[in-house]
């Protein structure tokens, strides 16, 4: 017998039909007065992550609401991550709480802003929260699955009418997606020389988790606690001669010494092609024809450069 009870899949199954751990995000979006306003959201997740030609984010929510209005008119918009802080969480669901005009909403908000850094060359940018660990500047993709069209369909407040688009843009009579291609991502400098630096316990943000609006009474969240580092497991050594058979058979032109490949036997097979498809490119850029372990190191300190910067 299962130790498991069937539960019926309903509307918002994320909350509803289920216990599952969200970001909590305020969104800066501009109002059509030009004002900057603010949505509390979590469904906001890394959408394109690595080979593409920029990264982005999904943001889900309902057609009506200012934030969707917002970005369906303009475009643009700013993800600010806020810290555990019980007197800011309350402030994000009450943000988050529909039914409040934008200058409403804004009028009472207790949360200082502050200008982007985002390129303003195409039309202004909301402001962004100052009390924020870090802010992802967005502009969202409208050419994806032909949701250009969609700009022209705002003020429809009671539920929108098809066609709709299968993952962006209007997608439902009362959903959007939002594809967001990231511009900037902003970090308060302690977390940011973390990062570059090396990341310890005490100094990661101190990052709440929600699970959603619930029972028609709270928003429940959980306070953060100090992260626990567990070691990733060492993978054995690849074998030098499958390295080097690997990587003397990408390019007809460029190859690799012994030396040069025993810099890699430590990446994972399934990153090796990526890692030293990148040593060719450099190669032809710099016209070498035979990496030795000399340039592996030149490529390695290139690579941590781009990283600090």
């Amino acid at each position: 017998m299962s130790s498991f009870k069937d539960l019926r899949i309903v509307d918002n199954f994320y909350q509803t039909s289920a216990y599952f751990p969200m970001p909590t995000i305020l969104v800066s979006t501009l109002a059509s007065d030009g004002s900057t306003t603010i949505g509390s959201y979590s469904l906001c997740f890394p959408y394109y992550i690595a080979g593409k030609s920029y990264y982005a984010m999904i943001l889900e929510c309902r057609n009506s609401s200012n934030t969707a209005q917002n970005l369906l008119r303009t475009g643009k918009c700013a993800l600010n991550f806020i810290e555990d802080n019980r007197k800011d969480f309350k402030e994000a669901v009450r943000l988050g709480f529909p039914g409040e005009t934008s200058a409403e909403k804004m009028a009472k908000c207790k949360f200082e802003l502050e200008e982007g850094q985002a390129d303003l060359t195409e039309g202004p940018r909301p402001l962004i929260v100052t009390k924020a660990y870090q802010v992802f500047e967005c502009t969202w993709d409208d050419h994806l699955d032909h949701a250009e069209g969609d700009r022209l369909r705002t003020g429809q407040l009671e539920g929108i009418e098809p066609p709709y688009h299968d993952f962006n843009g209007i997608t439902s009579k009362f959903g959007c997606h939002f594809i967001l291609k990231i511009d900037k991502i902003l970090m308060k400098e302690k977390f940011r020389d973390a990062i570059i630096n090396g990341v310890k316990a005490s100094t990661f943000p101190r990052v709440p988790v929600d699970y959603g609006y619930r029972d028609s009474t709270n928003f429940w969240y959980t306070k953060f606690r100090r992260p626990i580092a567990e070691k990733v497991p060492v993978g054995k050594e690849a074998d030098i001669q499958s390295v080097m058979y690997a990587a003397n058979r990408i390019d007809p032109v460029v190859k690799f010494t012994e030396g040069a490949c025993k810099t890699v036997t430590k990446v994972p097979r399934v990153f090796l092609k990526v890692v030293l498809t990148q040593c060719i490119d450099w190669a032809k850029a710099n016209n070498v024809t035979l990496i030795d372990e000399s340039h592996m190191k030149i490529i390695s300190d290139k690579r941590n450069a781009e990283k600090k910067k």
